[in-house]
């Protein structure tokens, strides 16, 4: 037996590299049996691909058939038969062994077996059902589901104070003209393309500018949820629905009240105050997950954890797209080109792939670490290190109260006030100690508690309460994470 390798036209050769592995295109099978019609319907709905029969799958070496002539009348009748294509079927040879070379050219129509669709997936097969089936048929014949018609849909289910937010964006971005302003519903929707020749609305004039696209979309959701230890412990959530093009600005908007830390630094007399994650950068990660989610799936799900943040969006990557894809240059291939064309005339993104790159860029010129993203079961996840949080929550050292200021004194210890007892701290800093002693056992009962509600049950000014809080945050001791209305404390161990 010889060993073999693939010439330039993609011809089994018996030559050098005995070790050459199934990969997208390229499968091997010991002997012939009808199942592998799966596979050739596999290979004709992706991207085609090549069959070996008489070849060992483990060890790739020719093991022959030894009814070739036989196989040569019936695979090609069975192919035409069963899926309605025709392949290429070779009789190979080798050291006096015959093996066989199937064809399969990628078909422009949807091919089933048996009522059922396949598709070669990297080195494997699945079979389409549900969304993945809907997906492919729709981009088999050239469309895709957000520019699909909806026929219950009447202009009345459009909420005109979206589409004038959306015209306020894009003419600010300079992508739209100021002469929109006055034109109805009617004639921007058509102007985007969003209603078809019908005058029927299409998928993404719901989802996008909908009063209440949940009527029609179940999952037209962004899932937030704070947990402890993991996804067992949860502490808070939200759930944002609505329509999608004002969705990322009220995401923003809560992860800002309550969910992310914004840790105070002083320049001088200036109080600075800027958020753990890069703003533009965060907002690049939202407008990807909302214009390339599956929206026949599950909804948009973030999870705040203390070292990390997980978002998922239904909708796998493009095939062949990785993290390195996505961090270089590369073609954009929007899931939802519809949705993405409103997306981009509102100046929330571009057209040319770009998405990632502003990401990276902004977490680089920031010291952070680069998000990781990748295909994570059905969609797409990207994982941020909360590396401001962790250096806020771990920078506690044995004197941790000697940065609270010259007010408490410089020997209140690492609990804040637990060593005053000497005689050089007065009775007034005494005092202020044990504010600050009250203020944490307050706060471990009730993390969300204001800083109103603690003035109130301490008996002091709210501009008291206010400048003990400050203090303790610039020692390290409280980090708040969200606004002063909506987000908790949180307690340095």
């Amino acid at each position: 037996m010889r060993n073999f390798v693939f010439g330039n036209q993609g011809i089994l050769q018996e030559m050098a590299i005995l070790q050459l592995p199934e990969s997208q295109n390229v499968e091997f099978k010991e002997s012939w049996r009808d199942e592998y019609l799966k596979w050739v319907c596999g290979f004709a709905n992706a991207y085609g691909g090549y069959i070996y029969i008489g070849v060992a799958d483990v060890s790739r070496q020719i093991i022959g058939v030894a009814d070739s002539k036989r196989l040569m009348e019936d695979i090609p009748n069975k192919i035409v038969t069963n899926l309605g294509i025709v392949a290429d079927v070779n009789l190979k040879q080798a050291d006096g062994l015959d093996y066989i070379e199937i064809i399969v050219s990628p078909s422009n129509i949807p091919i089933s077996y048996k009522g059922v669709y396949h598709y070669r997936s990297g080195s494997t097969k699945q079979e389409l059902k549900g969304a993945a089936l809907q997906d492919f048929l729709l981009r088999k014949l050239g469309k895709t589901w957000d520019n699909v018609s909806l026929e219950e849909a009447t202009i009345e289910d459009i909420d005109r104070e979206s589409i004038e937010y959306f015209l306020r964006k894009g003419i600010a971005a300079q992508r739209i003209p100021e002469s929109l302003l006055s034109a109805s519903t009617d004639e921007i929707l058509m102007s985007l393309q969003l209603i078809d020749s019908e005058g029927k609305l299409k998928n993404a004039a719901i989802l996008l500018f909908g009063n209440n696209p949940a009527k029609y979309f179940h999952s037209v959701e962004f899932k937030i949820g704070r947990f402890g230890k993991d996804e067992s412990d949860l502490i808070i959530q939200d759930v944002v629905g609505g329509n999608l093009i004002q969705m990322a600005d009220k995401v923003m908007d809560i992860l800002r009240a309550k969910y992310l830390v914004s840790p105070v630094r002083f320049e001088g007399m200036q109080r600075f105050e800027s958020l753990e994650i890069p703003i533009e950068a965060l907002r690049e990660i939202l407008y990807n997950a909302i214009a390339h989610k599956n929206y026949m799936g599950a909804a948009i799900q973030m999870h705040v954890y203390d070292d990390r943040i997980e978002i998922w969006n239904d909708g796998n990557l493009p095939e062949g797209y990785t993290e390195d894809t996505l961090y270089s240059s590369h073609p954009s291939v929007p899931r939802n080109p519809a949705i993405a064309n409103v997306m981009f005339k509102a100046g929330f993104i571009d057209t040319w792939g770009r998405g990632y790159r502003k990401i990276y860029t902004g977490f680089k010129n920031n010291g952070l670490p680069i998000p990781t993203v990748g295909n994570h079961f059905s969609g797409v996840q990207i994982v941020i290190e909360r590396t401001v949080f962790n250096r806020l929550n771990s920078n506690v050292g044995s004197d941790v109260g000697n940065n609270v200021g010259s007010d408490v004194g410089n020997n209140v210890g690492s609990d804040v006030g637990n060593n005053v007892g000497s005689d050089a701290v007065t009775a007034t800093q005494k005092k202020i100690a044990e504010r600050y002693n009250s203020i944490r056992e307050i706060i471990k009962g009730n993390p969300f508690i204001t800083a109103a509600q603690l003035a109130k049950i301490l008996s002091v000014a709210d501009r008291t309460i206010e400048r003990d809080i400050a203090k303790m945050q610039e020692a390290g001791v409280l980090i708040r994470e969200g606004d002063k209305n909506g987000g908790r404390w949180i307690i340095i161990k």
